[in-house]
């Protein structure tokens, strides 16, 4: 899941769909695609791969479809990464930024 999550971060579309539906009402797809410069229809499939990837929660309201952040997936990711990072830099037997391997 994390790499299929990853993957899901790394277009900068997403990232910037994150940082919107963290902000208030920003729930409907409607408002989100008012906030970026892209079609109605590239922001639905940048949705679905986020919903797929587990980051994001979807919810149909009749004709609407509304959308907000997994908080506890983010903060489960965050934790593999941490622990990812650090037992690279362990292994890579760097000290840290002030210590050259």
């Amino acid at each position: 899941m994390r790499a299929m999550q990853l993957r899901a971060l790394a277009h900068p579309a997403r990232l910037a769909m994150l940082e919107r539906l963290a902000a208030p009402q920003g729930c409907v797809c409607g408002e989100v695609v008012r906030a970026l410069p892209l079609a109605q229809s590239t922001v639905s499939q940048h949705l679905k791969v986020l919903v797929e990837a587990g980051l994001v929660r979807l919810r149909v309201e009749g004709a609407r479809s509304c959308y907000c952040l997994d908080a506890e997936a983010l903060a489960r990711l965050r934790g593999d990464l941490d622990a990812l990072l650090a037992r690279l830099i362990a292994a890579a037997g760097c000290g840290g930024p002030t210590e050259p391997c």
